[in-house]
């Protein structure tokens, strides 16, 4: 997956935007104003990496059984993961791991944002 389709997809999410609001290289995709997903719109000597907020649990499977997946890159290590788009995960997982990320941000919202947000999705 290339910068182009992650960003495709992240926006495909509903109610989802984009910004820069750290710096002009790093892309932040939210959902409901809360981060889902992070990029560098400079790929770094390592390749190109995308980052996701992630059940604690189920952040160290992923970084067990995957190389291309390490703690998150300037984020709080227990919740968020980065991922090597060149890796070992297909796209198709990444997507994957894209829509949990978004789960946990809606899941993390008081209920009454959980509503507006599943109302708002039941709209498109």
């Amino acid at each position: 997956m290339n910068i182009e389709e992650l960003r495709e997809y992240c926006l495909s999410v509903k109610g989802a935007n984009e910004s820069f609001p750290f710096d002009e290289t790093v892309l932040v995709f939210k959902v409901m104003n809360k981060m889902f997903a992070y990029t560098s719109i400079d790929p770094s000597e390592d390749g190109f990496w995308v980052s996701v907020k992630c059940d604690p649990e189920k952040a160290i499977d992923l970084r067990e059984r995957y190389t291309a997946v390490i703690p998150g890159i300037h984020a709080n290590k227990k919740l968020w993961n980065s991922i090597n788009q060149e890796g070992d995960m297909s796209d198709i997982e990444i997507k994957q791991w894209i829509d949990h990320s978004v789960e946990e941000v809606i899941n993390k919202l008081p209920k009454k944002q959980q509503e507006i947000y599943k109302n708002m999705a039941n709209e498109e």
